[in-house]
């Protein structure tokens, strides 16, 4: 059995952050479960441009508003407490955070290794 609590996370390699953004990894690659499960915080007002081109990606809202636009499609989405939202097709797209800081729970397939940060297009590395 895997048992990590967020305040264990804080502080090390698998806490990481970048502009408009933090994420807890808890459960990684090194865990085994072929998928890796993040708590992402998105600060209030920021607008992250993502392509997830190399992992599927499942996103459940605590708190806070926002929203998710796909850059292909145009089309945008609510975010707020109880959305949940699946990257299912690589789907590139935009996150805003528009009322509080959105608070969520990302699941990523394949898993991440714990410590990577988006790349230049968004992405992160298929490594």
């Amino acid at each position: 059995m895997i048992v990590v609590t967020s305040q264990e996370v804080a502080g090390t390699a698998r806490d990481v952050s970048g502009p408009g953004w933090e994420s807890k990894r808890m459960i990684v690659r090194e865990h085994g479960m072929g998928h890796s499960v993040h708590e992402t915080r998105v600060l209030e007002g920021s607008e992250l441009h993502l392509h997830y081109k190399n992992h599927f990606e499942s996103n459940y809202c605590i708190s806070g508003e926002g929203e998710v636009e796909h850059t292909v499609t145009g089309e945008v989405f609510p975010i707020r407490p109880g959305t949940i939202y699946a990257l299912n097709e690589n789907d590139p797209h935009i996150l805003r955070a528009t009322k509080g800081d959105l608070l969520l729970v990302c699941v990523f397939t394949p898993p991440l290794a714990g410590n990577e940060t988006h790349k230049a297009d968004g992405s992160y590395s298929a490594d």
